[in-house]
């Protein structure tokens, strides 16, 4: 079933969850580990994301350095089939512009399809470490405007490189991001705005939103979107803020700003433990004013830690 039928048929919020693939060499049992105890919660989608490869630098005895590909959290594929059948839960994987080409991203969409994974939510992706910035595939897509709509093109039948006979039409439904405090490679809000717009009209179904702290980014963020013409449903997304390390990693990596009543709090914390209450408190509040505001879905990033999202979700549902 294509998840946006079931947002936009719901007339209540809904919940959905982002898993995160294990590291290399550990088992899918911690994926379970995750979702078992939230799946009582009924949530009406998953997403599944898709981590790029790393160059790996290997010293040999004789002094020449190799350069290898290595992917540190491999799986999402099988993991996206795993999770639908044994839950019987709509997946969505995560699908990149980076380190594809157009006829890899054709192949994996068919591989989707013929999985019965009819939900996909696509990003351009980061640069590679050690990249100053992001390189697309040399026959790939430079952004997520272009991969949107390659996926299009393909529920109307239209593949790469093939005249159209009648083809077989995908029945995709797609998800795309939003940032309320702007891509940190925009220049301003306006231009991020724009490259929104250009998403939804090259064929997004649904837009969730990079992680926020302060609700009135979130609302602002829509207002402007529909100022503009996006009408289709903007997600929030939660992730429950959980110990010290997020003060600095959070806005260093994500770009996004703390609100001061957060930081102060989190401040009079002595341990983790106590930091990672004061996280699940601001998350409840949030979600609670989320919800009476009429959000279609709250969209929580567990990071792997399924009990911060549980206490969560039992004090707003």
């Amino acid at each position: 079933m294509n998840i946006i039928k079931t947002i936009n048929d719901s007339e209540k919020t809904l919940i959905s969850l982002e898993i995160v693939p294990p590291l290399r060499g550990h088992s899918l049992e911690n994926i379970y580990k995750t979702l078992d105890p939230l799946m009582e919660y009924k949530p009406s989608f998953i997403n599944v994301t898709y981590h790029r490869e790393e160059v790996k630098s290997i010293a040999h005895p004789d002094g020449s350095i190799e350069k290898r590909k290595v992917n540190r959290r491999p799986g999402s594929v099988g993991i996206s089939v795993a999770v639908k059948y044994k839950y019987n839960v709509e997946v969505v994987p995560h699908i990149l512009c980076g380190g594809f080409s157009k006829h890899e991203t054709e192949q994996m969409l068919i591989d989707y399809s013929f999985l019965g994974l009819n939900n996909v939510f696509a990003l351009r992706g980061d640069a590679l470490k050690g990249e100053s910035q992001f390189m697309p595939h040399p026959i790939g897509h430079d952004n997520a405007i272009g991969l949107v709509q390659q996926i299009r093109d393909l529920n109307q039948g239209k593949y790469l490189d093939q005249p159209d006979f009648g083809a077989h039409h995908t029945n995709f439904s797609v998800g795309v991001a939003g940032y309320p405090e702007k891509h940190s490679e925009s220049v301003d809000m306006d231009i991020d705005l724009k490259n929104l717009k250009a998403k939804v009209d090259a064929g997004a179904d649904y837009i969730v939103t990079q992680m926020f702290y302060d609700n009135k980014k979130y609302f602002d963020f829509v207002q402007r979107c529909r100022s503009i013409g996006i009408t289709i449903p903007i997600i929030p997304g939660i992730n429950p803020f959980a110990n010290f390390n997020h003060l600095r990693v959070l806005p260093q990596l994500f770009h996004i700003e703390l609100p001061q009543a957060l930081v102060n709090e989190v401040n009079l914390c002595k341990t983790n433990k106590e930091v990672n209450k004061v996280g699940v408190e601001w998350a409840i509040a949030q979600c609670l004013e989320l919800k009476s505001a009429g959000v279609p879905v709250i969209h929580f990033f567990t990071m792997s830690e399924p009990d911060n999202v549980q206490n969560i979700i039992k004090k707003v549902f």
